[in-house]
């Protein structure tokens, strides 16, 4: 039996996670024989490595100590968006004048119901993700504790070993933290703690304007918090376009986020309930910002400590994670890795794509023959801010750097009539293509609902459908997918030289 694991606060609703994700009264299976696949770890990666790998007649083991679902069931996207959605509605309701019906006001949010409602979204969807699932539906043994490599072949799980003719790693990522003087000792929180609040911060400092600060920070200070958001960088949202990180900077200082860039730490203190951060900024004097917690957006740390990795030869590193070639394999030809401890995506959907690229070159390739690569997969993904922000493929930057000459094409949303009338005008749609082509290579959508619109475009680039074919789609109107057809109607008319344009006049004429 496993140990058990509480998930604060304690309510009919973690308890209802808990007895799904790690059940106290769970009694591990007893192993007869080897397993075709033993996974370790069950997050996104590893739950869907063993579901795949079972449906296909492996005989599979996973091995989870600490919560089946990983980061995104319990600390990750589904707490998360949870928690934006109740923002968004908060926020929505202080703008309903513009829409005519009475406007609320500010002090009306109730976070403690925000999070009430996010731990009973978490416990339903938890279900997806259950031991009794995996074991009864997918008859998969599902094994929960600590589990290590012992030697070539073996992994032990609480004093039972099993035996394997394939394993994959899938044990994620953590939390990390920066190192600033006095941050320890003040306390502070990150995404695997901050779902446990039942008290809303009045003041909140938020660390670090990656995905995760940005989407926190604007959440908390539509649900009544003041927010300062601090990055060490020029603009939030490092990685991304700069205009498309703009309008979403734009959108959250609208919102009262005090956004502070090119700010270094020099130390944190604690005084009582309260944390007083020396900040400078943009080489300006220190200044002091006193808050009442602190949150960490910044930093991820891969889970590869206490596993036996040098036991069976899997190379890796503290701060990289385990080290895998294209096709997911590591330094143990008879071990692949998966997810947040061996790729640079960190995403859900990184790590689902993943689990059936290791399924099939772990159990069903011979020797080349079929094979795949992680570098074939077309990788989206998105910012759940308010507007969202999507990317998929090359930036421009990364296109020069890659001798790829290009032309891009960019719409406003607000050219979207659909987006007028939601009231949602902030946004873009950026499309790269190839010179002299309609070959798209990547593309940036900054709308409400970006993570959808960027679907076709990646579908495009895995099919090489070109930027010319979205002109004659047919798009239902009024709808903001419309902004894609006008970038497309934008290369179109590139296509109409003055020789071309004469020809037609001439054509016309000559019909008079």
């Amino acid at each position: 039996m496993s140990d058990p694991i509480e998930v604060f606060p304690v309510d009919e609703w973690n308890t209802r996670l808990v007895e799904n994700v790690h059940p106290p009264s769970w009694r591990n299976p007893t192993p007869t024989g080897p397993y075709n696949l033993v996974v370790l770890g069950a997050g996104t990666g590893g739950l869907i490595t063993a579901l795949v790998a079972s449906s296909l007649g492996a005989r599979v083991a996973l091995v989870e100590r600490h919560l089946m679902g990983g980061d995104c069931l319990n600390v990750g996207c589904v707490p998360s968006k949870s928690l934006i959605r109740g923002g968004q509605l908060v926020h929505e309701a202080r703008q309903a004048g513009e829409f005519g019906m009475p406007a609320a006001a500010a002090e009306q949010a109730d976070f403690e119901a925000v999070m009430r409602r996010m731990r009973e979204v978490r416990a339903r969807i938890s279900e997806e993700d259950s031991a009794e699932r995996y074991s009864e539906e997918f008859g998969i043994d599902v094994y929960l504790g600590s589990g290590r490599f012992v030697a070539e072949g073996r992994v032990e799980v609480d004093g039972q070993v099993l035996d394997y003719r394939k394993a994959v790693i899938a044990t994620g990522a953590r939390a990390s933290a920066p190192a600033v003087e006095g941050l320890r000792e003040a306390g502070y929180l990150d995404n695997e703690t901050v779902f446990s609040l039942t008290k809303r911060p009045r003041r909140l400092a938020v660390i670090g304007a990656g995905p995760i600060g940005c989407e926190l920070a604007q959440a908390f200070q539509r649900l009544g918090s003041e927010v300062s958001l601090l990055e060490q960088g020029d603009q939030i949202l490092m990685r991304e376009d700069p205009d498309a990180a703009k309008i979403v900077q734009q959108s959250l200082e609208r919102d009262g986020v005090e956004i502070l860039s090119t700010c270094t730490i020099e130390g944190i203190a604690r005084h009582e309930d309260e944390r007083v951060v020396r900040i400078s900024c943009s080489g300006s004097e220190s200044r002091e910002l006193v808050v009442d917690q602190i949150l960490v957006g910044a930093g991820r740390a891969p889970n590869v400590e206490g596993m036996g990795l040098d036991t069976v030869g899997v190379a890796y590193d503290p701060r990289q994670g385990v080290r895998v070639d294209d096709t997911l394999r590591t330094t143990n030809k008879r071990i692949w890795a998966v997810g947040d401890v061996c790729m640079k995506w960190k995403f859900t959907h990184a790590a689902d794509a993943a689990a059936k690229i290791a399924v099939q070159n772990a159990l069903f390739a011979v020797g080349p023959f079929g094979r795949k690569k992680v570098s074939d997969l077309v990788m989206p993904w998105c910012t759940y801010t308010a507007p969202e922000i999507a990317h998929v493929g090359l930036y421009e930057g990364e296109a020069q750097a890659n001798g790829i000459d290009i032309e891009t094409f960019q719409v406003a949303l607000a050219e979207s009539n659909r987006a007028v009338t939601d009231g949602q005008e902030e946004g873009l749609v950026k499309v790269h293509v190839k010179k002299g082509t309609d070959r798209i290579v990547g593309a940036t959508v900054v709308a409400a609902h970006a993570g959808d619109l960027v679907t076709p475009l990646t579908m495009a680039i895995q099919h090489g459908i070109g930027l010319g074919a979205f002109s004659q789609l047919i798009y239902p109107y009024p709808t903001q997918g419309e902004a894609i057809k006008r970038a497309a109607g934008a290369y179109t008319r590139t296509r109409l030289t003055p020789t071309i344009a004469a020809l037609f006049a001439r054509w016309m004429a000559w019909q008079r």
